[in-house]
């Protein structure tokens, strides 16, 4: 029997057929791989027909469709003759017969659309926000938009004195968004008053929620990059998010759920990131409670989220967008925004957002405090929103629906299950012992059951 199975690196054919030829492009469009031919899909050793025809012919046909050259090896397994092709990786994209094959897993997948064509950029070295765009010129810009990013780099100090007099042909040239007569699509989204022309869904959709069903009323943000950002925090505290009462002595204080530089950070990263060859805005969707943020993207070849919510590099989807966004002033250029998201929650009394990288983008959920909620809406609203009769204390349980502070709890430990009640607490934004309240509660319920021991166990989510 085998020692290995088929995986990223290798895959099993009983027998040659030319049309493998798009596996063997698969593999040098990846990271490179074996295609090994005698194998049955169990990876028993079948063997081979004309095993000596297959090594003289099987170079050829690759070097004549692909363009590659591959090792082809001939093995004995159990008395059984098997063909072993040999694939490296290239740095150039290679195509059959026109087609790009990718293998991705144990599966090959055949390149298409977007996807394709962010596959050749980066064979190019090219990332998408720097592709030149035929028919977008200097005369196209907004002087509004260069006026705008000029007071904001003046005022970061990181554009020369000398760059910012120059001419505007000369700060794009400065700022790398021309390659030759062609303005790039980064200076189209950054000081074109209507990027949508060359960049479909390239803007924002904000809309307030009762309940996932129940959109009362929505707003579409239009509009250079730069104006965009400004537009999208301005309604959102004017129009969407409402405020709470506190006192500092006998001064009346009014504060909003969520803490603006949070919000801003989050915005200015899922412009930043975004990945805008998916044709599809940015959406923001405000709740009486919470606010969901959504961007298309990926993260960083071979990163997790694990990753990006730790100590991480900068290392930007849209290099020449963020490159304009840092030297407006706007942004950091250390990879810090996650961090600094997290400490601005935390300051104002809020759990840090979850973060969830499905639905090929990555989605941001801020809660709001219950506490602060009840001074906003009412104790009374404030329960309605938990699902919770009245009278009945924010947070705690009614019937057998979850709270949201048991659903929180719950997601947090998906993603760690070896949270202390302290941290949890820390990430929900209540006491420790309304967490081990809310746990001895999910463990009534058969949601929740600890694994080995108080200390050095960890918790299993169930359902």
């Amino acid at each position: 029997m085998p020692t290995h199975r088929e995986h990223q690196h290798i895959e099993w054919k009983e027998s040659w057929r030319d049309e493998y030829l798009k596996w063997l492009c698969g593999f040098a469009n990846a990271e490179g791989g074996m295609l090994v031919i005698g194998r049955n899909d169990q990876g028993v050793a079948v063997g081979v027909k004309d095993a000596g025809k297959l090594l003289k012919d099987i170079p050829n046909k690759v070097r004549d469709v692909l363009g590659i050259m591959v090792d082809v090896n001939l093995r004995e397994e159990d008395g059984k003759e098997v063909v072993e092709i040999l694939v490296d990786p290239y740095p150039s994209p290679v195509s059959y017969k026109g087609e790009y094959h990718y293998r991705s897993g144990s599966t090959k997948q055949e390149l298409k659309g977007a996807a394709l064509d962010k596959f050749l950029l980066q064979r190019q070295g090219k990332r998408w926000d720097g592709v030149p765009v035929p028919g977008f010129h200097l005369n196209d810009c907004s002087q509004d938009a260069f006026k705008l990013f000029k007071a904001k780099a003046a005022k970061s100090g990181r554009i020369t004195e000398e760059i910012l007099h120059d001419g505007n042909d000369l700060l794009l040239e400065n700022l790398q968004l021309r390659e030759g007569r062609y303005l790039k699509r980064a200076a189209a989204l950054l000081f074109y008053d209507q990027p949508e022309k060359f960049v479909s869904g390239a803007y924002v959709k904000i809309g307030f929620f009762v309940t996932d069903d129940d959109l009362r009323y929505q707003d579409e943000i239009h509009g250079n990059l730069f104006e965009q950002v400004e537009k999208i925090l301005e309604i959102l505290f004017f129009k969407y998010l409402k405020a709470y009462i506190s006192y500092e002595g006998l001064q009346r204080v009014e504060e909003f759920l969520f803490p603006r530089p949070a919000l801003r950070e989050a915005l200015l990263n899922a412009v930043v990131h975004k990945d805008y060859s998916s044709g599809v805005p940015i959406q923001i969707s405000v709740y009486e409670d919470k606010i969901v943020l959504w961007s298309s993207g990926q993260l960083p070849q071979d990163w997790t989220l694990e990753r990006l919510l730790g100590k991480h590099p900068s290392a930007p989807y849209n290099p020449l967008i963020a490159n304009a966004f840092f030297r407006a002033g706007y942004i950091e250029s250390w990879g810090r925004g996650i961090e600094k998201i997290n400490r601005e929650c935390r300051e104002h009394g809020i759990a840090p957002p979850l973060y969830d990288y499905g639905m090929s983008g990555l989605m941001l959920t801020f809660q709001a405090n219950p506490q602060h909620l009840v001074a906003a809406l009412g104790e009374k609203e404030a329960g309605r929103l938990r699902g919770e009769k009245v009278g009945e204390k924010v947070g705690e349980k009614v019937g057998d629906a979850l709270t949201s502070n048991q659903e929180r709890i719950l997601t947090l430990l998906r993603q760690n299950a070896r949270l202390s009640a302290r941290i949890l607490a820390e990430q929900v934004g209540i006491s420790s012992r309304k967490i081990e309240q809310n746990i001895a509660r999910l463990k009534a319920l058969g949601r929740l059951r600890r694994i080995g021991p108080a200390k050095g166990g960890y918790w299993e989510v169930l359902k």
